[in-house]
Formats: structure tokens, sequence, C-alpha cells
């Protein structure tokens, strides 16, 4: 797929590109982000460069579709990265099941302003409604009260936690995980859901 660009009232989500390096750069020293999400400890100009020269590939091939988060400015060009989100585990896109996952990281200036719930609403609609994805997923280390609360903001239901699901750090962890559905944002799917009814 090529590459695309999606905006909000706030926000320019697009590709990274590498003058972008500095700001990714500076975003990932906060260890908060290595701290719940897979960013190498210490973060370094070499990780960004790599991060940022990875995103044309994942679009190519369909493995990841990241998007750097800016604030709009007022002539509608690019204004001060807010954050990273991207779809992640798409290999099923090309079949029935039609699932992804969505994940983030906000830079330290940037949160608790609806940045990131803003930005995470928008990729989860162009899924849906572009990609065809009938389940997206949400998954965080057990403890990531911010992470759940952007997650729930978005809209996603949480399921429960799922014991050592993730590796992190070289030891693995029991994680929180939520799914959103079409139907959450008022969209068909293209294959009946038929819950559970006791």
């Amino acid at each position: 797929m090529e590459p695309i660009t999606l905006s909000t009232e706030r926000l320019l989500l697009r590709p990274l590109r590498a003058t972008d390096t500095d700001a990714v750069l500076a975003a990932c020293q906060d260890p908060e982000i290595p701290r719940w999400t897979p960013v190498p400890s210490p973060y370094t100009l070499a990780h960004a460069v790599a991060f940022i020269d990875r995103n044309p590939e994942g679009w190519r091939n369909n493995t990841e579709y990241n998007f750097g988060v800016f604030t709009r400015e007022s002539a509608g060009g690019d204004g001060v990265l807010v954050g990273s989100m991207g779809l992640v585990n798409l290999g099923h896109l090309g079949a029935p099941g039609r699932q992804a996952e969505l994940g983030y990281w906000t830079a330290k200036e940037h949160r608790g302003k609806g940045y990131t719930a803003e930005a995470g609403r928008e990729v989860c609609r162009w899924a849906f409604e572009r990609l065809g994805v009938q389940r997206m997923e949400w998954i965080a280390d057990a403890g990531n009260e911010g992470s759940r609360g952007v997650a729930r903001k978005i809209g996603f239901v949480m399921e429960g936690t799922q014991r050592a699901k993730i590796v992190h750090r070289g030891a693995r962890k029991d994680a929180w995980t939520g799914a959103l559905l079409p139907a959450d944002f008022g969209l068909e799917s293209l294959t009946p859901y038929e819950p559970y009814a006791g």
C-alpha cells in the first residue's frame, strides 16, 4: 500500500520522514516510553533513524502502517510531533478474519490533551472503512493506566488480562487487552457478529 495522510480537527497523521528524526529522538528520551513499549533504552540517534527508515517498507509490504502524529499549523502544515501511532500484526488483513492491532506512544509534553485518542479514532475509522478491518485489538502491559485510558476514550471495550502475553525487556508480562469493532463506530461489519448470549 502507498503511504497515506489522515487529518483531524487538531492533528495531521502522516508517515515519519528523515526531517522528523530529532523530534522522535527527543520524545523517546522520556523513560516512560521504553517502560511500556518496545522502544529501545537507551534510545539513540541510530534507533530513531532505523525506526523512520523502516516505515516505507512496512507500508509497501503491508506489515505495519505507522504514522507520525503532529499538531496542525493554521496554514495546514505540520506542527510539532505529538507521538507515533500505527497498525501492527496485519497478517489477517487478506483473510476473512481481518484483524489489526493499534499501538501508540505520546511525547510527554503532549499527554493529557486528548491528542492520542483523537488520532486513534481516526486511524481505527480508516482501518474499518478502507482496510476492511473487522476487529481492532489493543494490548498493553498490565499496569499501563495511561494507555488503557486512551484506549477507552477511543472506544475499546476491555476484555481482561492475559497471563504472560507480552515479552518485554527479556521477561514475560501479563497484558491488558481490549477490542474495537466496526459496530462500535456505527459501521457495518463484513462478517456477521454473533455475541455469546449466555
